[in-house]
């Protein structure tokens, strides 16, 4: 049985309670501690993230150890797993601690503040012999998991090797990505909209696109980006709360992707357009659903893998742990190259919109 313990009980530590305690009635885990500062959290109240399906259970927060100090935890703990979801700031620092503890460690996404410590932590895991995976969910989600298939389809001209053999939509050569919504909000969220604590809206939201084209289209070579801060007349130095961005690659493939977290209400919209030779596959506005528009007038619709990504995500990692198994899905050094090209973006951003090399 894989022991396993979460530090953090915020917006998207109570989804990842709720998955663990999932797991612990499935007989994946058995889930032994929490660990949060403030020691109010270990109560049953329902989450008020602005992702529907996360963290909106309640608990018996009785069924398992509670600690206010990571330090405590690990020295009481016999843990083989740990799930990190606490602010962007503290993840490297928290996720080397329980490396060097001899501990596997999930750490929400962004990986860190910079491509440094993406690398300190890298090395803590292979120093130490232990897996490191960043919560770049969307790997795990049931659409991009389809775009995924249908782009490495297209690699290939055996049949055989083709997930989708009914499915013939060419290369791809054009796509665009949005994500929008509003800024989390209350005196504990605070920290989003400082950006050297998060980032802000280009590294903590915007992220979760950049990984994906970085994970469908490999790294470009440079991008081209402008932002825009609109939280600043609300006195917040929250960096840029929206963005543009053009990646560059070798080949003539146009990606662009977007992203705001100025939205006002608490809708949530992610969505993408992926156009190839032979067809356009959509992802609509808000989760509205997925369509392949083919260029031969026939309407293809995928089957997709509904089960909740979080868990799933998560449940990749327990069984690596479990089988000693590789990681071909969602590599540390991956979601490391995700940050880097973050960390253009933001260059080009404060240039202008300069062309800047990915390094």
């Amino acid at each position: 049985m894989i022991n396993a313990g979460l530090i953090g009980l915020g917006g998207m530590g109570r989804g990842h309670l709720e998955n663990l305690v999932r797991m612990n009635r499935e007989g994946y885990v058995s889930l032994k501690a929490a660990c949060d500062i403030d020691p109010a959290k270990f109560a049953n109240m329902e989450s008020t993230l602005n992702i529907k399906g996360v963290g909106e259970s309640q608990f018996d927060f009785d069924s398992f150890n509670h600690y206010t100090s990571i330090d405590d935890m690990i020295a009481n703990e016999k843990l083989d797993l740990i799930v990190i979801a606490i602010p962007t700031y503290l993840h490297a620092d928290a996720a080397i601690k329980c490396l060097d503890a001899g501990i596997n460690v999930m750490c929400e996404k962004p990986m860190a503040l910079t491509s440094d410590d993406c690398n300190r932590m890298i090395a803590a895991a292979e120093k130490n012999g232990k897996y490191l995976m960043i919560g770049q969910v969307l790997r795990f989600w049931g659409e991009y998991q389809v775009l995924k298939a249908l782009i490495e389809d297209a690699k290939t001209d055996d049949p055989a090797k083709k997930t989708y053999k009914d499915i013939d939509l060419g290369k791809p050569l054009c796509g665009y990505f949005f994500r929008g919504g509003a800024v989390p909000t209350g005196s504990w969220q605070n920290w989003y909209w400082d950006k050297n604590k998060s980032g802000g809206c280009i590294q903590d939201q915007h992220i979760h696109d950049v990984d994906m084209i970085n994970w469908l289209f490999g790294m470009p070579k440079a991008v081209c980006s402008r932002g825009a801060n609109m939280l600043k007349t609300r006195g917040f130095d929250s960096g840029y709360d929206a963005v543009t961005t053009t990646y560059i690659y070798d080949d003539d493939i146009a990606i662009n992707s977007q992203d705001d977290w100025s939205m006002d209400g608490r809708d949530f919209w992610m969505e993408f357009r992926i156009s190839f030779e032979r067809g356009t596959f959509i992802m609509g506005s808000n989760n509205g659903g997925v369509m392949i528009k083919s260029h031969d007038g026939k309407d293809l619709t995928p089957e997709i893998d509904t089960e909740n990504a979080y868990y799933k995500e998560v449940l990749y990692l327990v069984n690596l742990v479990k089988n000693n198994g590789v990681n071909t899905v969602n590599p540390p050094t991956d979601s490391r190259d995700t940050i880097r090209i973050v960390e253009a973006e933001v260059k080009s951003c404060d240039n202008n919109g300069a062309i800047v090399e990915v390094k």
